[in-house]
């Protein structure tokens, strides 16, 4: 059974277009409702949060609409981070979770990303059984079955509260002035407030929503806001985040940014110390760069490389029984704590070692010493399928050719918006641009 609405995270797209529409989230939540409820019977609960963006009001009425009327009671959380809602789904005993989020997009874009009772995102399977739902007749509840909706007030501060808990006992954060940013997103008053709490002086930024502000110039895609910040302030350190907060960039005290393969990275050494790495394994994407995989070689770990996706890391680490993965994009998962990437949980482990070693960021943020890495984005129309002009075949095969053990060539589809990535890695800088600039060229060429 294959899927077709769903992409490497869920249902994404641009507000009041196919799929992002009303109507579509009213069934799809209908869908999922008789997923999670096949009998109709019984008591059954579903966990919604959101993000800040204007349409995830609208998004979030037609969902609750479309699960209240297959018998799901509803409990609306309102602003929470993306990693808050797999925590909430289990801790309060919920068949389903939902989070109305596009993560890094723009706020013109949304998405819908579910959680099953576990806490961790649906397989590709019941994704697929969903959409098959979806595609046929939806059988409602009878009037007395319909489910009850209520809002619940203290969500956010269970999570917080929770958060808190993977802080080291004993360690304070007092006498660290930490930035802040939280992109006008989901973690616009988690984040804060949790850093205060446990002694950190605080910088805010990014944290005053207005619907249409997320992720604009601000967050783990656009740093030069928070570098600015710590600079400004002569912070110790920065925390970027991403609209939903599952993702994370650290800055050093000089505005450097530290991105996901170099926190991976350091957190693998030290867990792996401390005995704590499952296995002596990490798990990344094959989007991880190619000096992080050396870098756990010299200590004798070893890299598991999955495809793009922190839920294809996620299911990796459960069939290996492994407890550390992520994304270079910021996606950090520690499943010792969190069932998803958690960019908050995350910077409070940089920090902690910050206060455990009294060593600057700039120290401990640049474990390894990256190979060039270049990544170029080609926007294409639906329907188009550039990758299988003959004339891209070739031109990827002879580039391959001419980089082969020099580096790697890596070219895919986003799951999540309608581009072709094309990256490639490799020692001498200017073969890596001569490669990836012929791909491009030839891919834009056939579009």
């Amino acid at each position: 059974m294959t899927r077709k609405l769903f992409g490497t995270d869920g249902v994404r797209g641009r507000a009041n277009s196919h799929p992002m529409t009303a109507e579509l989230a009213l069934r799809l939540g209908a869908a999922a409702g008789r997923y999670f409820r096949p009998s109709g019977g019984g008591a059954h609960r579903v966990v919604i949060g959101k993000d800040t963006r204007l349409s995830g009001y609208m998004l979030e009425n037609a969902l609750t609409a479309g699960l209240s009327s297959t018998g799901m009671s509803v409990l609306l959380l309102g602003p929470v981070p993306t990693p808050a809602v797999g925590f909430l789904t289990r801790s309060m005993r919920a068949d389903l979770g939902v989070m109305i989020s596009a993560s890094h997009n723009p706020h013109e874009d949304n998405g819908i990303k579910f959680f099953g009772p576990d806490g961790f995102k649906l397989s590709d399977e019941a994704e697929a059984e969903i959409e098959a739902i979806l595609a046929g007749e939806i059988t409602l509840s009878q009037p007395e079955n319909i489910g009850r909706v209520k809002r619940i007030e203290d969500g956010r501060g269970r999570y917080q509260e929770y958060v808190k808990t993977s802080f080291p006992a004993g360690l304070r954060l007092d006498g660290l002035k930490v930035v802040v940013d939280c992109a006008n997103g989901a973690a616009y008053r988690a984040a804060p407030e949790v850093l205060w709490e446990l002694g950190a002086e605080v910088i805010p930024v990014g944290t005053a929503p207005n619907g249409k502000n997320i992720n604009a110039f601000c967050g783990s895609t656009h740093t030069a806001t928070a570098a600015e910040a710590v600079v400004a302030h002569g912070a110790h350190v920065g925390i970027s985040l991403d609209g939903d907060a599952d993702r994370v960039m650290i800055l050093d005290e000089n505005g450097t940014v530290a991105d996901g393969d170099q926190i991976m990275a350091l957190l693998a050494a030290r867990w792996a110390g401390d005995g704590r790495l499952r296995g002596d394994t990490l798990v990344a994407t094959v989007m991880s760069n190619l000096g992080l995989e050396r870098f756990l070689q010299g200590r004798g770990l070893r890299l598991e490389r999955t495809a793009v996706g922190d839920r294809y890391v996620v299911e990796a680490m459960r069939r290996g029984g492994w407890n550390l993965g992520g994304e270079q994009s910021g996606h950090i998962v520690m499943t010792d704590y969190a069932t998803t990437g958690d960019g908050l949980l995350a910077g409070l482990q940089v920090l902690a070692e910050m206060v455990r070693t009294a060593a600057p960021a700039s120290r401990l943020i640049r474990q390894f010493e990256t190979v060039p890495q270049l990544l170029k984005n080609i926007r294409f129309t639906a329907g188009a399928a550039p990758l299988e002009a003959e004339s891209v075949r070739a031109t990827i095969a002879a580039n391959e050719a001419r980089i082969t053990g020099k580096g790697r060539i890596l070219i895919r589809r986003s799951g999540t918006e309608p581009l072709i990535r094309v990256m490639a890695e490799c020692e001498d800088p200017t073969l890596l641009t001569e490669v990836v600039d012929e791909i491009v060229g030839a891919v834009e060429a056939a579009i």
